[in-house]
């Protein structure tokens, strides 16, 4: 609001704002002056100059505390429409009024100001932390798979007439896993960057959700490393008119965080259906759950479990969160009471039925 006032009005209008709203507050005061008295009327011109102080510039402050100040003893001190003052109370209480009013303008701006700053330090300091955070990141997350592939190349390259055909596979097949994590890095940064823009505008368009699932599991069925996948979805499902993009993105983030942190032994299940005129989707698993006290931070930038595997830059999650709330959908994150966690998204969405039934 700071920053709206004293970029967008300029400071001939906050002079007149200033003047308008002690002309305002003393115009209704004045309707009821003969009931509230005088006293109460310079209270609340009091307030209205502390109301001004936080939001204009010191020296529409400053008028309007003098304003303030002269129109309670014309209008508002016996005897009215005069600025003689009698009572050598009411002058005292005027003097009072005129310094307290000067001086409390004058300190309500000055802790704006200390405000500003602190909130200003505040977040440089954050945004410092999570360049921090991100540098560390990177200096592993990038620079391990594009070693990899460096380390790869040179021994194709340098020895490709000494290596069998089973090693050039198995360096090939060293070449693309890497560069598929580093696609997904560079992949999860730029979704971030667009994120942080606002530069997010879902493109809506009709899809059958059992396609998109089938989709994204055949596209990470490489990182599943022999842990099952099962996919629930309900017959007779309409067609969702939503961003397939978006959509197969968060999917597709949610299992590759199952798949990466899960036991062996646990199962992923995703399960899909129509709820209420909104697509709910389910991804759940059978391992360890989430720690309830850092169930509130799983969404976060940058937020890692303590107790997480290296690697990862903690993006994941965050951005599953921000494409959902793009399409004014909701996600939810809750452990099972038999272990594991269940991820729940509900988007709303128009819905068209084949069959013209909704059966």
């Amino acid at each position: 609001m700071d920053s709206f006032l004293f970029r967008r009005i300029g400071i001939r209008k906050q002079y007149f704002i200033s003047i308008l709203f002690i002309a305002m507050v003393a115009s209704i005061s004045y309707l009821f002056s003969n009931i509230i008295g005088y006293r109460v009327v310079a209270f609340l011109l009091l307030v209205t100059v502390s109301f001004l102080a936080m939001f204009l510039d010191i020296v529409p402050v400053l008028i309007a505390a003098c304003l303030s100040a002269i129109t309670w003893n014309f209008f508002f001190i016996p005897p009215r429409f005069t600025f003689a003052i009698h009572n050598a109370e009411d002058l005292f209480l005027f003097l009072m009024y005129f310094i307290i009013a000067l001086l409390n303008g004058v300190l309500t701006f000055k802790i704006r100001q200390m405000e500003k700053k602190a909130k200003e330090k505040t977040e440089r300091e954050n945004t410092l932390k999570l360049y921090n955070t991100l540098l560390n990141s990177l200096s592993h997350e990038l620079r391990t798979p594009i070693a990899t592939i460096i380390g790869a190349t040179d021994n194709l390259n340098a020895m490709a007439d000494k290596l069998t055909e089973i090693n050039k596979h198995e360096l090939l097949n060293e070449i693309t896993k890497a560069s598929i994590r580093l696609d997904r890095q560079v992949g999860n940064l730029l979704n971030m960057s667009r994120l942080e823009s606002g530069f997010i505008k879902p493109k809506y368009d009709w899809f059958d959700v059992n396609e998109l699932v089938h989709d994204v599991a055949n596209q990470i069925s490489d990182q599943f490393h022999g842990k099952p996948l099962n996919i629930s979805i309900r017959e007779n499902l309409p067609l969702f008119k939503l961003d397939y993009g978006l959509l197969s993105q968060v999917l597709h983030n949610l299992l590759h965080n199952a798949m990466t942190h899960i036991p062996k032994y646990a199962v992923v299940t995703v399960r899909a259906g129509c709820k209420e005129n909104k697509l709910l989707l389910i991804v759940e698993d059978t391992g360890h759950g989430f720690p309830v006290d850092e169930m509130d931070k799983v969404f976060e930038k940058f937020y890692r479990l303590r107790n997480s595997s290296p690697g990862g830059t903690g993006l994941g999650l965050s951005i599953v969160k921000g494409f959902v709330e793009a399409m004014n959908g909701t996600i939810r994150i809750e452990n099972m009471t038999d272990g594991g966690a269940v991820f729940t998204i509900e988007i709303p969405s128009e819905l068209s039925y084949l069959n013209g039934s909704k059966t």
